[in-house]
């Protein structure tokens, strides 16, 4: 599939902040790309911010730093998919937004009974399932356009600390640039 950029306001998208925060989940994304490439079986999550990003998962600090740098690479030499994931918290939200407004459309007009809101059911099953269909490439487009950025730029990557949060092991990936 393949992701079309559109022409966005560079003040909203590409501010330096949002820009920053755009380049660090690109290079999240990519991170998580090389790290399922690696150790397929084992599973990973993070999150991105302003100074970098936390990858969470059993993984040892000098693996991590080895697949951060490969995605890094990656992105600097043009694989700008890799900063599109299918598992990207953007993808849930607009799946969230997209059906509970197709859900709450079924309901408008619904008397306050029970009976007439049940009977309206099936009509909100339909509209939020359509919804959910139509989020998929929605969330990607969104991704590709507005939450994260496959053009790292001069980001670099300064440091990486491993950090226990209970029993999960997490790295904070600390970025400049």
């Amino acid at each position: 599939m393949s992701i079309q950029r559109f022409s966005t306001n560079p003040l909203l998208i590409d501010s330096a902040p949002l820009g920053r925060i755009r380049r660090n989940h690109g290079l999240e994304h990519a991170t998580l790309h090389v790290l399922a490439r690696r150790f397929g079986h084992r599973p990973f999550a993070g999150h991105s911010d302003l100074g970098g990003f936390w990858i969470v998962g059993d993984v040892a600090t000098e693996e991590l730093r080895e697949a951060v740098q490969e995605a890094l690479q990656r992105l600097q030499h043009g694989e700008r998919h890799l900063a599109i994931h299918p598992n990207c918290g953007t993808n849930f939200v607009t799946a969230g937004v997209l059906a509970g407004v197709a859900g709450a459309s079924a309901m408008m007009g619904a008397k306050p009974g029970v009976r007439d809101k049940l009977e309206r059911l099936p009509l909100a099953a339909v509209l939020a399932t359509i919804a959910l269909i139509a989020s998929q490439p929605l969330g990607m487009y969104l991704q590709a356009n507005v939450t994260t950025s496959g053009e790292p730029g001069t980001l670099q990557v300064v440091d990486i600390r491993p950090k226990m949060r209970g029993r999960l092991i997490a790295h904070r990936v600390t970025t400049q640039g």
